[in-house]
């Protein structure tokens, strides 16, 4: 049917250029969704669990239990909303110091499309509203702290020890394949 060598090759460059754009742009994510639905640490809660002591010499029986407090409560540190940029975002973000001093970052409720290469950034950069502030975040200091684990509900991010939380001003959901913010948070105190 195609004999015609020009034509074939024609026609394999296109099959090659379709299946790239297709695996660059994954479009049927933009109709599939993963859903996340992650325990949240709670907040300005104390450990009173009993600690157990251990038995007085000479006897065998354990002395009673007794009520300790871990050191310090979960706290959120700061607080900031969702707004759109490439594509429509909501939710919230906060970061927590746990009481045995590890920080995380909790996303809640989050609500945005589905898309190639999204990954959960810390970054130094303010939050601009509108297509001013989709390509802002990777011109100054940035941390990218995992993949997204899915584009909508609650999820919770584990900080480096490296990282000092007020070092950051914002969260982005950055796709790292086009450069682009699909929606960021500005953290402010809480």
């Amino acid at each position: 049917m195609f004999r015609s060598p020009v034509v074939r090759a024609g026609l394999a460059a296109a099959v090659v250029v379709a299946m790239l754009a297709l695996y660059w742009f994954q479009p049927w994510k933009l109709f599939t969704d993963t859903y996340v639905d992650e325990a949240i640490p709670r907040v300005g809660t104390t450990s009173t669990a009993p600690i157990e002591a251990s038995a007085t010499p000479g006897s065998s029986t354990p002395a009673p239990a007794t009520s300790a407090a871990a050191p310090a409560a979960n706290e959120i540190l700061t607080t900031g909303e969702f707004v759109t940029h490439e594509h429509r975002t909501t939710g919230s973000a906060e970061i927590h110091r746990l009481a045995d001093g590890r920080h995380q970052l909790v996303i809640r409720d989050l609500n945005t499309s589905n898309g190639p290469d999204l990954r959960v950034w810390l970054t130094d950069q303010p939050v601009i509203r509108g297509t001013a502030g989709w390509r802002v975040f990777d011109d100054g200091k940035w941390v990218e702290l995992a993949k997204l684990k899915g584009n909508k509900g609650n999820q919770v991010y584990e900080l480096p020890a490296s990282v000092e939380p007020g070092d950051f001003r914002s969260v982005s959901i950055w796709c790292k394949r086009f450069a682009v913010s699909f929606g960021a948070a500005e953290l402010t105190s809480a």
